[in-house]
């Protein structure tokens, strides 16, 4: 079992991820071998939050020249990660039929995301 520390690079700051953070979905650099189930539970333990979704993509590097040198840039992949921003107290039933209601203590944003870096 791979740690979160791990999993999680670094967040990927863009004009367009910072707009996506208004409606809780954040940004990452993940490792290119961690999986949706491994980037939820590296989420949740790190930034104490609601996962509801992970969406991967995995990027190629480009071939970049700089005069006579040609090399390429690095493969990554990227996870955006939707985060439950309203967050609804469980209602279930327990013993004797009495109705039981807990909050989750979740937060609802990501205050480490790292804006105006």
């Amino acid at each position: 079992m791979r740690r979160a520390e791990d999993i999680i690079i670094r967040p990927y700051i863009t004009e367009k991820s910072n707009l996506e953070i208004a409606e809780g979905k954040y940004t990452f650099i993940v490792d290119k071998k961690s999986t949706k189930t491994e980037i939820k539970g590296a989420v949740e333990k790190l930034f104490q939050v609601k996962v509801l979704a992970v969406n991967t993509m995995n990027y190629q590097g480009k071939e970049k020249r700089m005069g006579v040198h040609v090399g390429k840039t690095e493969a990554f992949k990227k996870a955006i990660v939707t985060i439950d921003t309203d967050p609804q107290p469980v209602t279930y039933m327990g013993k004797g039929g009495k109705e039981i209601t807990t909050a989750k203590k979740y937060k609802t944003t990501i205050e480490e995301f790292g804006v105006g870096q």
